[in-house]
């Protein structure tokens, strides 16, 4: 395979840092090509010992491909499929790069950990961003020359996540989390302090090496964002008020709880508004309140398939997808589905059977296939529910929008208005304001208190009745 310019020079920085001996984090955009130039990398290696990669379970099939395409001389060994796991890693060659699931770092961390790898990947880093974790414990127990992270999103809604990353690919670099708490992540996320965004800044630099599509892919077709507000009905805008003023009376009746169990409490009563902002049925399976989120899903991927375009349909939850599946099958049309449900073996064959042109849409649940697919058949992508993290929603629609492309791509966020997810969409702005702060050198924010989310519970609907205009 040639390599771009880019890939080349993200090529020989990973090389230039396995010399020096430290770690690094290769947090290119989604679909530039992380895996590619980190193949290229383990080519240089083999000579040196076997490598282990760690990624998702979906993730370890694009391996195996991406593999056998770019380096036939290196022999994946899938740790899943081994009757005899330590006999297997004691017969690992220099050539050979075991893959394994996050699952099975959990399950066989002192036998992983007991072996010694010359280079370790860590691929969707964001994976171990809560280093308190079992798995990113494992991960930091492990033992190799050279470790490199790959995430798109190294940094999604704290600080604590890149201490937590760092710790396993450069061990000391950022101090132990009390000296990294009290140096950076306060005086940055309660203060704002711009010497420490500057001192933080400079010392992951030389370590992280972050490319934009708009910075070096500029052959790929342009991505258009629609935040599409979905207007309530009556019955709809009722329902969801009756349910707030409980869940604000249920919580108000707990102030006595600790912080974290109240904190509990509040989440899980703005999940309940979610969902009832997304369909009644949700909230209340009984309920004969038809949904107007649904209805104008159905009409949008009406216009798409009169325009010959095919869709991506993401949702959070399982049981959304279970009721927008039915009214597509309903309405006349062929959809393939994906969530955590699925077996990983049959995930590669669903994706190559959508690239291949089978289905109109794809409906994804976001968590189980927000990462690590190839989904350039699709050139639409529709958000059903907004996501507390932006950097989530992004990376799933990065399945379309990545190398290989060549439609422009639309993002529809659906949003029903006048419910808590016009607030989630006013916080996305707060976080993707942390991430470039840390990464791209602006201003930050702060992370949402126990405090924010009674604020959240607490705003009342607003008039959203459609009026024609």
């Amino acid at each position: 395979a040639t390599l771009r310019d880019y890939q080349i020079e993200g090529h020989a920085w990973l090389s230039r840092l396995a010399a020096w001996g430290t770690g690094a984090c290769l947090a290119d955009d989604m679909g530039l090509g992380k895996t590619v130039q980190t193949i290229a990398l383990l080519l240089d290696r083999a000579k040196l010992g076997p490598t282990l990669v760690l990624a998702p379970t979906s993730v370890c099939f694009n391996w195996i491909d991406e593999l056998a395409r770019f380096a036939p001389s290196l022999r994946p060994v899938i740790y899943r499929d081994q009757a005899d796991r330590a006999a297997c890693l004691a017969a690992l060659g220099k050539r050979d790069v075991l893959i394994a699931s996050y699952g099975l770092l959990v399950r066989d961390a002192a036998q992983l950990a007991g072996k010694k790898f010359a280079t370790l990947v860590v691929d969707e880093a964001q994976a171990l961003k809560n280093a308190t974790t079992r798995r990113a414990k494992a991960a930091r127990a492990l033992d190799a020359d050279f470790r490199v992270a790959l995430s798109g999103t190294p940094l999604e809604n704290h600080l604590g996540e890149l201490w937590s990353l760092f710790a396993i690919v450069f061990p000391g670099l950022l101090g132990s989390w009390e000296q990294f708490r009290e140096r950076y992540a306060s005086p940055i996320e309660r203060m704002n302090d711009p010497d420490a965004h500057a001192a933080l800044a400079r010392v992951i630099r030389p370590f992280l090496l972050r490319r934009t599509k708009a910075e070096v892919a500029r052959e790929l077709p342009p991505r258009t964002e629609i935040a599409m507000p979905i207007a309530l009905s009556e019955q709809e805008l009722a329902l969801y008020e009756d349910a707030r003023l409980a869940a604000v009376a249920q919580v108000s009746k707990q102030s006595g709880l600790r912080d974290e169990q109240r904190r509990f409490q509040i989440l899980a009563a703005l999940t309940r508004l979610r969902l009832l902002a997304s369909h009644p049925r949700l909230y209340d399976p009984t309920s004969q309140v038809p949904s107007s989120k649904l209805a104008r899903l159905v009409e949008l991927v009406e216009e798409l398939r009169d325009g010959g375009h095919r869709a991506l349909v993401f949702s959070q939850f399982t049981s959304h997808l279970a009721l927008v599946r039915e009214e597509l099958t309903r309405a006349g049309f062929t959809s393939l589905y994906l969530d955590g449900s699925t077996p990983a073996a049959s995930r590669k064959t669903i994706v190559d059977a959508f690239q291949r042109g089978e289905g109109e849409l794809f409906l994804i649940s976001l968590k189980a296939g927000g990462t690590g697919l190839n989904l350039t058949g699709a050139d639409y992508v529709i958000h059903l529910d907004p996501w507390w993290n932006p950097a989530v929603e992004d990376q799933a629609s990065d399945r379309a929008h990545r190398i290989g492309q060549t439609k422009p791509v639309t993002v529809y966020r659906l949003i029903a208005r006048g419910t808590i997810e016009e607030a989630i969409l006013a916080m996305h702005a707060d976080k993707r304001a942390l991430v470039a702060s840390i990464l791209e050198g602006t201003g930050a924010a702060a992370r949402l208190s126990t405090r924010d989310l009674i604020a959240l519970l607490a705003q009342t609907t607003t008039t959203t009745r459609d009026d024609g205009d």
